[in-house]
């Protein structure tokens, strides 16, 4: 029981016992393995139940079951429009008919390289293509951009375009190539 220090004058009815205590509950002074025992009355298991609440004072009550109907249809949409935008940037920037495959070079003078390259393109389209020519350690020292056409019905163009360098070039490739405007 608390008291204030105020409120001294209720200690009075409280008797304090310094009396040694007389003697131990046998019960809990048994061996934990000794089963005989009985500690107290035995508590039956209860069984937790649904709240009864008033009507009208709480709303209305959910079932216990979630409606995943809404997630389901919303992780649909999701994917379904995720797919659409897939198919759509891979058929604009995914493998494309213009793949450009270096076939050699050659350097007939200190400025110029001439780049050999093949390309396949749409049936009779133009491509317009960026050629690069490098030297021995690799620095760009010259480029070109250049439009080639497939003959009518054909799907490949074989090209042979110079660049002019600014010095003896050692390596020429091919950029990258993409419909011609």
């Amino acid at each position: 029981m608390g008291v204030h220090r105020h409120e001294t004058h209720l200690l009075g009815h409280v008797k304090l016992s310094l009396q040694p205590a007389a003697k131990m509950d046998p019960a809990i002074l048994a061996d934990p393995t000794d089963k005989k025992r009985m500690r107290g009355r035995q508590v039956s298991e209860t069984h937790t139940t649904t709240p009864v609440f008033p009507p009208g004072r709480y709303g209305r009550r959910r079932d216990g079951r979630r409606k995943l109907a809404g997630p389901i249809i919303a992780l649909a949409l999701v994917v379904a429009v995720s797919v659409l935008i897939s198919i759509k940037l891979y058929q604009r920037y995914g493998e494309t008919d213009y793949q450009p495959q270096i076939v050699g070079w050659a350097e007939p003078s200190d400025t110029v390289m001439t780049i050999k390259f093949t390309v396949r393109v749409p049936a009779g389209g133009a491509t317009e293509c960026v050629l690069r020519a490098r030297d021995y350690g690799g620095n760009e020292i010259g480029r070109r951009t250049v439009v080639v056409r497939a003959a009518a019905g054909e799907t490949t163009i074989e090209a042979e375009e110079a660049v002019t360098t600014t010095e003896r070039g050692s390596v020429g490739d091919v950029v990258g190539c993409h419909p011609a405007p």
